[in-house]
């Protein structure tokens, strides 16, 4: 905890007693404390004071401790509100936390709840002057590339950084972000940066790619016998990673009965092969990835609670492509690279023109649609540089059909009817559907599910 006299404290309060009493508390507990019989008295230390915190009674004379509240936020927004109100007016209390207090406590007050929520204030700050620290830092030594990733942007940078933070420990990671913005490759890095790993197995699993069974067997393995066709021993995923790193991908994705499994295995590493009885233990590090809310899907019933916590000792979020932007040319560079090598070919950049078309499209599906584009580009070009000739049509058809919105925003509008729409327009092919809606298959199959459409016919 920082050193309590670098943080100030305003007490507004018309009744003597305790005003008083908190001015103690808070003396005694060192902070640099301040008191003011009413808001207009308040409003007069405001100037000459910047206050890290102002704890005011709702109910003052003349001007009540919302209209202060207001009045504090308009002149420094950084300053936390702690109101004191009575049982009676909770209510308004909680209307004024959405007002920007930072919270409320109920008379009679108590020493350490009101303590307890300065040293929650404290925390919020430390955190934001560490943030701020850390956007300092990364604009002092950006990269523009880290282990495969690409990319300047502060977004990026922000996430090189947690990599490397996180990298040489055995926590459990939970990378979050939308389909395509390169997860996978996020995870990788992870276990290459750890020095006590990176020369063991990187095994990764797409969840959603199999049935409960076909994972179920393809995670822990299974005993010769176990079902129709099992004719030997089989090593599962976990066990093959042992003292490496297992990425699950889609972990949204598993059943109700892997997903206790799972727990098992975070809790202290046991299983056992589908079909025997035996308990094995792996070391493998885990690192999970989903591009679904697990948060809402914990209310919904629809994911464990026990395990949503399991996994989600350190979060990572990697950002959408609209959201880092200025990395796209970068990216563009590396892709046209990749292309050339693999078909044979020697395009050197993109016109102006694709280059203004890439800067304002919404990318819906992130990297992997900018890379499969680009992919389809290099192929089509008879020129040194790609032009919008050489674009998928899908692609301009989905700027067209988008107008400049990402999938998530349109799809807040009409989104059965768009899906409905592309599948008609493709016949009822998922995969060309998938492709034209700038997302992968299994997104498709997920929304389709949704939305209550059916997956044939």
């Amino acid at each position: 905890m920082p050193n309590k006299q670098s943080y100030s404290i305003l007490i507004v309060d018309d009744e003597p007693l305790i005003r008083k009493s908190l001015y103690e508390i808070l003396k005694i507990a060192g902070f640099d404390t301040h008191t003011a019989n009413n808001a207009e008295d308040a409003i007069g230390l405001l100037p000459a004071k910047a206050f890290d915190i102002v704890i005011t009674d709702m109910k003052l004379p003349k001007m009540s401790g919302v209209e202060l509240l207001s009045v504090v936020k308009k002149t420094s927004p950084l300053t936390e509100v702690i109101l004191i109100t009575g049982y009676g007016s909770i209510d308004s209390a909680v209307d004024a936390m959405k007002k920007g207090a930072f919270d409320y406590v109920t008379k009679p007050i108590v020493d350490d709840e009101i303590k307890i929520l300065i040293d929650k204030i404290i925390e919020k700050k430390c955190l934001l002057e560490e943030n701020r620290n850390l956007r300092q830092l990364v604009s002092k030594n950006k990269r523009s590339s880290f282990c495969g990733m690409v990319g300047n942007s502060i977004a990026m940078q922000t996430v090189y950084n947690l990599v490397e933070s996180v990298a040489d420990t055995n926590a459990t990671i939970l990378i979050t972000g939308e389909s395509g913005t390169g997860k996978g490759m996020v995870a990788r890095a992870i276990h290459q940066c750890d020095p006590k790993r990176r020369d063991m197995p990187f095994v990764e699993v797409s969840c959603g790619a199999l049935s409960e069974t076909l994972l179920e067997s393809e995670l822990f393995g299974h005993a010769k016998g176990a079902f129709t066709g099992a004719i030997k021993d089989k090593k599962g995923r976990f066990e093959i990673a042992n003292n490496g790193t297992i990425f699950l991908d889609e972990i949204n994705t598993c059943s109700p009965n892997l997903q206790v499994k799972l727990l098992r295995i975070l809790q202290d590493g046991g299983f056992e092969r589908v079909g025997d009885t035996q308990t094995l233990k792996t070391n493998a590090r885990v690192i999970v990835a989903t591009n679904q809310d697990l948060e809402k899907l914990v209310e919904q019933g629809d994911f464990r609670e026990d395990l949503y916590y399991r996994v989600h000792v350190i979060p990572l979020f990697m950002p959408p492509l609209r959201e880092r932007r200025e990395d796209i040319p970068e990216l563009v560079k590396l892709f046209i690279e990749v292309s050339n090598k693999k078909n044979n070919k020697k395009i050197i950049s993109i016109d102006e023109e694709v280059n203004k078309l890439f800067m304002d499209h919404p990318w819906p599906g992130n990297i992997r649609q900018l890379e499969n584009i680009l992919e389809g580009a290099v192929i089509m070009s008879r020129k040194a540089n790609i032009g919008k000739d050489d674009l998928p049509k899908n692609f301009l058809a989905i700027k067209e059909k988008i107008g400049g919105k990402s999938l998530q925003e349109e799809l807040k509008e009409p989104a059965k009817e768009i899906i409905l729409k592309a599948l008609k327009e493709c016949h009822g092919n998922h995969s060309k559907a998938a492709i034209n809606l700038g997302i992968n298959r299994t997104t498709l199959y997920n929304k389709m599910k949704k939305y209550g459409i059916p997956l044939k016919g």
